[in-house]
């Protein structure tokens, strides 16, 4: 069989399989799409490096800076053009055509192509588990991994504007990291800390800077609950959840509570009065908890 004929083939064949996966990912509710370079904006990126030529990981390699419509969510070319330029590589590849490397921008543990999107879905096709690339590193707060979806790349969005705006990196380098499981909570999470901030400078009459309310918060709001959570295990009881989510919940349940009731309700009032409105499980034992700890957590009578 000619180079020619052989390339047809196992592109047609690429095509019916490139159809079952678009079939599959759409029953599951997944996304099939290649990420877009300029999602990586929304990280804060502060800087680049060039790394020269380096062997990389084909499966680290998930979005495309001008291409990424052309391909699928696994570099699989879903449009004939494309389909019609990856048998021409394979026939090419098939004669002994050796193919220069590609090049690439780093985002934490992930890969976009610069150049040779191609060269990328033919490796990808072809079961290839590593690929010669000229890369170029971007510095990021938050890293990108090889599973994320654009999805994910919006969440740590998010988390990078959060960490540029309290500085808590700076403020504390080891901090544990804060990560919740759907948009918009960052936001939430930057109002718990100036409503702290306030409440602060009325305890202690004087006025609290900032960083000094970021600090503050993480210490004696943030991390006790977290590491509460985690003693606990409350977190199994919650699939699909993170600790940040869990804390949220806390924080804002208490507060409700007392809007409805009139006044601020202590600690076991709020943890009973929602015990009583769930059958006992993992939600009301969750409660059982959260009761204990509000109680640790209210000044005690000197």
């Amino acid at each position: 069989m000619d180079s020619e004929h052989q390339a047809q083939l196992e592109a047609e064949a690429l095509s019916r399989r490139v159809l079952v996966h678009d079939i599959l990912r759409r029953l599951r509710g997944q996304p099939n799409d290649l990420l877009p370079y300029s999602a990586v904006s929304s990280l804060r990126p502060r800087g680049e490096s060039y790394k020269g030529l380096q062997t990389i990981e084909v499966d680290k390699i998930i979005g495309s800076v001008d291409r990424y419509g052309d391909f699928d969510a696994e570099f699989m070319p879903k449009e004939p053009f494309t389909l019609d330029r990856w048998t021409k590589l394979r026939q090419a590849q098939l004669e002994g055509v050796e193919f220069p490397p590609i090049h690439v921008y780093k985002v934490g543990d992930a890969y976009f192509v610069k150049d040779g999107n191609h060269r990328t879905a033919l490796a990808k096709a072809q079961g290839q588990h590593y690929i010669d690339a000229y890369v170029i590193e971007l510095e990021v707060p938050v890293d990108l991994e090889p599973h994320d979806t654009i999805k994910d790349v919006i969440l740590k969005g998010e988390y990078a504007e959060f960490l540029e705006k309290t500085r808590l990196p700076q403020l504390r380098p080891n901090h544990e990291p804060i990560l919740f499981s759907r948009p918009g909570r960052y936001d939430v999470l930057l109002d718990h800390i100036r409503t702290h901030q306030y409440f602060m400078g009325l305890e202690q009459k004087r006025s609290i800077g900032w960083e000094e309310a970021v600090v503050d918060w993480y210490d004696n709001l943030y991390l006790p609950t977290i590491l509460e959570i985690r003693e606990n295990g409350v977190l199994k009881n919650f699939p699909g959840r993170t600790e940040a989510d869990l804390y949220l919940w806390i924080s804002d349940h208490r507060y409700f509570l007392s809007q409805a009731i009139g006044h601020d309700v202590g600690p076991e009032e709020a943890a009973l009065s929602v015990q009583r409105s769930v059958q006992k499980g993992p939600i009301s034992r969750f409660l059982d908890w959260l009761g204990r700890f509000f109680v640790r957590q209210s000044p005690q009578p000197g």
